[in-house]
């Protein structure tokens, strides 16, 4: 039987989707196809920010749930499916920037307009994670640019935790466990990744004005303090 543990034993168990999981682990094409159905349009989002181009994020999409099937007769129900998806994702996003990193091959092509709506604009996005509101109005695809820039700027782990928070709403530990840190380094991770945020987009919101992004010769990004 695929879920044998009480809820009250594991409370895993309570989240429907490390239910399917159990069910994906016995062998359950439907479970399966299910996960999918719930999972890939917002994975694809997060990655497609974390990575810079949509076509990179279905294929980054489709490598996570192939390694979720694999991994399936070795799940078990420790904490909430998502954080355990995402855990993966955080993996294989860093495994692909590295990989663009060799080979010098970073592309912050323009996002793809296929977007749920259920997912936070880029503007909502730098906002919340900057703490800045604009003083004025700006076009769209000006803006979007802009915040697309910034964004960029933040290292790997500033960037996935920011999704995290503001795409999944994680809390802190969740995100902590996701990425495989400390709960205080998450927040210090945050506090900084706001800051950078902020220092990048307020002079832009104020008065127009761009602060220089990606100076670095390298093409690198904004490093933690760490």
């Amino acid at each position: 039987m695929a879920v044998s543990e009480s809820s009250t034993q594991n409370p895993a168990l309570r989240d429907p989707d490390v239910r399917l999981m159990l069910e994906v682990r016995e062998d359950n094409a439907a479970a399966f196809e299910e996960l999918m159905l719930r999972y890939q349009n917002r994975l694809i989002s997060l990655l497609e920010h974390v990575v810079g181009r949509r076509e990179l994020a279905e294929d980054l999409t489709q490598d996570v749930f192939l390694r979720v099937y694999r991994a399936r007769k070795r799940y078990e129900p420790g904490a909430k499916f998502s954080t355990w998806l995402f855990t993966i994702a955080n993996n294989v996003a860093a495994n692909a920037l590295r990989s663009q990193s060799r080979r010098h091959e970073v592309n912050l092509a323009q996002r793809g307009t296929n977007s749920s709506t259920s997912v936070p604009t880029l503007e909502q996005l730098a906002q919340a994670a900057s703490g800045f509101m604009p003083a004025r109005q700006f076009e769209k695809a000006e803006m979007s640019d802009v915040i697309r820039q910034a964004i960029a700027t933040l290292n790997e782990r500033q960037r996935m935790a920011v999704l995290l928070s503001k795409f999944e709403s994680m809390s802190y530990e969740e995100i902590a466990e996701t990425m495989q840190m400390s709960t205080q380094a998450i927040k210090s991770l945050l506090s900084r990744a706001r800051g950078n945020l902020r220092e990048i987009l307020e002079p832009y919101l104020e008065r127009g004005e761009l602060k220089e992004l990606g100076a670095r010769g390298d093409g690198g990004t904004i490093e933690d303090e760490e």
